[in-house]
């Protein structure tokens, strides 16, 4: 579903990412791992065309993204959840998951009711919150607004920015494996992540950034289990 090749990013005189190519497919699930400032953001900010590369080619389910809309590629399937979660915090836990479906993706009545009806199967206390002003969820409930509010939008690729920051580790674990399900049936979820050894252990694919270049790339579980790895980028 993305094929990167050989970006380049800078943003004014810094230069961010040097010559990062990574390959996502349908049913895994990739994460990008390395210590603050190594470029992860920046990477998924320019998957999702908020950040122009200098260089090197993206292609979103074959076709090129350059010049494409951000709202344009969400449209198409290609769907970012942000860091700090972004919702809107005026408007109910309901209206916050039928925003993105109705006014972006443009589903019909239908297709709304089910993805809703999907949503608050996965994460119950959605649906138990339905009617209150998502300003009103916890950090962790809020988090899982976001994720749902993506998924209302039926992507074909879901981008995560991490959606663990901040937040109790058990709502941690509940995410993360929400987001392994997703990829077992058939998503393509590609993962930044501060929690690098959590990130593994469910990831089928990972790559360590460092300096904004692709430092390893490897199965996760093999990266996880890698003493040096650990040692030099996991701490």
């Amino acid at each position: 579903m993305i094929e990167v090749e050989n970006i380049k990013v800078a943003i004014g005189a810094v230069d961010i990412l040097h010559d990062v190519s990574l390959r996502l497919e349908p049913g895994r699930l990739v994460t990008v791992i390395g210590a603050n400032g190594a470029g992860k953001t920046t990477l998924l900010r320019t998957l999702s065309n908020v950040v122009t590369p200098h260089a090197g080619t993206i292609r979103f389910d074959g076709r090129p993204t350059a010049g494409i809309k951000p709202h344009v590629l969400a449209r198409a399937g290609l769907v970012h959840v942000p860091q700090g979660r972004q919702i809107v915090p005026g408007l109910s836990v309901r209206d916050n998951l039928v925003i993105g479906a109705d006014r972006v993706a443009g589903l019909d009545r239908d297709a709304i009711a089910a993805g809703l009806e999907r949503e608050f199967a996965r994460f119950p206390v959605l649906k138990e919150r339905q009617h209150i002003p998502g300003g009103n969820l916890s950090g962790g409930e809020q988090q899982m607004l976001a994720v749902s509010r993506a998924l209302m939008m039926r992507p074909k690729v879901l981008l995560l920015d991490e959606p663990s920051l901040g937040l109790a580790p058990q709502v941690v674990t509940t995410i993360l494996k929400a987001l392994r399900g997703l990829a077992d049936d058939g998503l393509a979820v590609l993962l930044v992540e501060q929690l690098a050894l959590l990130a593994l252990s469910i990831a089928d694919e990972a790559h360590v950034l460092q300096r904004g270049r692709v430092a390893l790339s490897g199965p996760a579980r093999d990266l996880r289990k890698d003493r040096a790895v650990i040692e030099s980028y996991l701490g």
